[in-house]
């Protein structure tokens, strides 16, 4: 019979109920919503318990001896399966299962990559069916997570980084030479670093080597960091560049987003799609990557801690603005950016150290924030040309100058600008798969991000800085073609706004309750996983589609380095492209010549007589040898140079003239020595 107090009700010592009468108040802490995490018992609530249980046995007759610490044995055991058991029902088990399974499918296909076996689909058909489910997994997962984005940011934070690690990550693992050959030109020059200890900026080197020496800053810290690692060389680490860049790259990307949005669906979708459409390359262990994510820090910092005061207005009104727009951040006093910009002029001066292109896309952005009333920080704009200007006229000198000769010819001409290298088309069936799949990515990249601009002018008021930084590099077509590569350029610094645009074009604002709202709503539960799996499919071939021209076996290597070995000092060697792996291999030791790296016209004719071609550019006296591998052979195909079968007829038209004797052959390559004495 429950026991009773002085007024004849019922005592329940259970908390939550009554106890004479009145409620018990709760000791212990409340359940977080949506948490999946059960409240635990405070120490309060656990003497509350004891005291309880003592007045509920106060005057029974006692329990038999072992019946207590047998039930207490099984409340402990089943207290594990309990908490296994809430977790399996909580929110959490949902958003790890798809990475578990992604994670496992991934490790296994991992080992079965035939990556020493590519053909011209590069890692696409060697690539298991377990490595494209775990990327379609991946996708699922992240999907999931965004319903709780604001609550839970630790998920979608873990989605991005494992799509990262599981995009960028097998080559690293698996490859056991250096991947993509800029990469081992980049090795080669550190290591002259390490070398020779300092650098010879006035000192002409072929190829445009000089060049490296006259902007250091990036190879002087990666000497620095073989020195602190304890390593032989930069190419122990360097096929882990692409990870360790794009893992910093995504904190500075939540900065710059969560600057302009409060909607934490709308920036991890950003930082995802970000990582899907930056398919260029540019990655790898190099001066643009390395000043690109200190691009990215210097505008997180502008557009967070330089605001004007006054500048604002109705931009602070929520009722004007979409609903996943952010307030403008506070506005800071004249001291206090002067403070900011003195943080900031060394990071702006270490881009100028290391990267020629890269200060002008930042004093383009900074000229743009300038056209809004917000970011009117003409001070730092002329800081930075400054800086600019200053690096260009001593170490860069030559280089400046140089350039500025060449554009007379191309300043104004858009269309030779945005064109892509300066060969043909990509010939066969990978190198077009490439081409297409690229095409279509920045369609449907471009393509979003117009529709969130006509959709979402709310938006595009608030994060008018982010959009019109994105169109801020487009002016540099009618300035250089930049090698060929400007088009590659202009996109890479285009894209953290144009990818936020996208995400806000399939992430619609949450809490609008009409019906076009609704639908919006309803649209991109579909329209998003579509699309995320849409992007994965592109990126694939952008970045894969053409590895057979970035992976060169051991034995490949091995071969050049003999090569140039085997050349005395001050010898010319010739190689279809440079675009394998030791092209630049000493060389600060031999003049280069890459023979294919001109209008497909004059290489057609080259076809016509290779032997005799080579023999007319080689300087008389000068020892000269030829290098032919199977990956010049893969990029020469792939980047349009030559005609299908193009390199197999040079390879055997120069194996067949008494101009150019065989040094050594074999499945790795073939390596040629000039002997003009044999003419005639």
């Amino acid at each position: 019979m429950p026991e009773q107090n002085r007024t004849g009700s019922p005592v329940l010592r259970r908390k939550g109920q009554f106890v004479g009468g009145e409620a018990v108040q709760r000791q212990g802490p409340a359940p977080v919503t949506g948490s999946g995490v059960p409240p635990q018992p405070s120490a309060a609530d656990g003497e509350a318990e004891a005291r309880g249980a003592g007045e509920r046995t106060a005057g029974a007759p006692a329990a038999p001896a072992g019946e207590p610490a047998e039930r207490t044995a099984g409340e402990r055991s089943a207290a594990p399966r309990g908490r296994f058991a809430a977790f399996l029902r909580s929110p959490d088990a949902l958003n790890l299962l798809p990475l578990l399974v992604a994670g496992a499918l991934w490790l296994w296909a991992l080992p079965g990559i035939d990556f020493r076996s590519m053909d011209e689909f590069g890692l696409l058909d060697r690539f298991p069916l377990a490595f494209y489910a775990a990327l379609v997994v991946l996708t699922c997962g992240f999907v999931i997570t965004l319903r709780r984005a604001g609550t839970a940011p630790l998920w979608p934070a873990t989605y991005c980084a494992a799509m990262l690690v599981a995009l960028k990550a097998p080559p690293a693992i698996l490859y056991d030479t250096v991947r993509y050959a800029w990469a081992s030109k980049h090795d080669a020059i550190i290591s002259r670093l390490l070398d020779q200890g300092t650098v010879h900026p006035g000192t002409e080197l072929s190829g445009g080597m000089s060049a490296y020496d006259q902007w250091p800053g990036f190879f002087s810290l990666d000497a620095a960091l073989v020195r602190a690692f304890g390593v032989d060389a930069a190419a122990s680490f360097i096929n882990w560049a692409p990870v360790a860049l794009g893992l910093l790259t995504v904190p500075v990307l939540i900065l710059v987003y969560r600057t302009f949005s409060d909607d934490w669906r709308l920036v991890w979708t950003g930082v995802w799609i970000f990582q899907l459409a930056n398919w260029v390359g540019q990655d790898y262990l190099s001066p643009q990557g390395f000043s690109y994510l200190l691009y990215l820090t210097v505008f997180a910092v502008v557009v967070r801690h330089f605001v004007l005061p006054g500048s604002a207005g109705a931009l602070r009104d929520r009722a004007t603005l979409d609903p996943a727009a952010a307030a403008v951040p506070p506005p800071t006093t004249t001291r206090q950016r002067a403070v900011a910009v003195l943080f900031l002029v060394p990071i702006i001066a270490t881009i100028n150290a290391s990267h020629q292109l890269t200060p002008i896309m930042l004093c383009a952005s900074l000229f743009a924030l300038c056209l809004t009333r917000r970011y009117r920080n003409l001070g730092l704009l002329a800081v930075t040309g400054l800086i600019m200007l200053a690096w260009n006229l001593t170490m860069g000198r030559e280089l400046f100058l140089e350039t500025l000769g060449t554009l007379r010819e191309k300043a104004g001409d858009l269309l030779g600008n945005s064109r892509p290298g300066f060969a043909g088309d990509p010939t066969g069936p990978g190198p077009e798969l490439v081409g297409s799949a690229n095409i279509l990515m920045v369609l449907a990249l471009g393509g979003l991000a117009a529709a969130a601009v006509l959709l979402r002018r709310r938006l595009v008021r608030s994060a008018l800085p982010l959009l019109l930084t994105a169109a801020a590099p487009l002016p540099m077509f009618a300035v250089n073609d930049y090698g060929g590569e400007m088009i590659f350029r202009v996109y890479l610094f285009g894209l953290p706004g144009a990818a936020f645009f996208a995400a806000a074009a399939l992430v619609p604002a949450a809490g609008a309750a009409s019906r076009a709202a609704t639908l919006a709503r309803r649209t991109a539960t579909v329209a998003l996983p579509l699309t995320l799996v849409a992007m994965l499919a592109g990126f694939l071939p952008s970045y894969y589609g053409k590895e057979g021209m970035h992976y060169a076996p051991p034995g490949e290597t091995a071969l050049t380095r003999r090569a140039f070995d085997r050349a005395p000092e001050g010898a010319l060697i010739l190689a279809a492209t440079g675009a394998f792996a030791d092209s630049y291999y000493r060389y600060d030791r031999y003049e280069r010549w890459f023979f294919t790296e001109q209008e497909v016209d004059e290489n057609l004719r080259m076809l016509k007589d290779p032997a005799g071609y080579l023999a007319g550019g080689i300087p008389a006296g000068r020892p000269a040898y030829v290098i032919l591998t199977p990956t010049q052979g893969e990029a020469v195909i792939g980047e349009g140079y030559l005609p299908a079968g193009g390199f197999d007829r040079l390879g055997a038209a120069l194996r067949a003239s008494p101009l150019f004797a065989v040094v050594e052959e074999s499945r790795y390559g073939l390596v040629l020595r000039y002997r003009p004495t044999t003419t005639g």
